[in-house]
């Protein structure tokens, strides 16, 4: 919404915040999380061949939980 040119105290209004500092949080933190999540990524590594469904200590883990 922020990115649309919503301005952030109607973003605070639908999302339901007291105040316009939660929100501003929120908004801030977001666009700094994605930028963060896609530098991690490195597209010219091949994907893993074998399947997490093949790993079964990590499948007993998950089917634990």
């Amino acid at each position: 919404m922020l990115r649309s040119g919503v301005d952030l105290n109607t973003i605070r209004a639908w999302l339901g915040h007291a105040s316009l500092d939660t929100t501003s949080v929120y908004a801030e933190v977001d666009i700094e999380s994605k930028a963060q999540a896609v530098a991690l990524f490195d597209l010219t590594q091949p994907t893993p061949s074998r399947s997490y469904r093949d790993h079964r200590g990590l499948m007993r883990y998950l089917q634990a939980l």
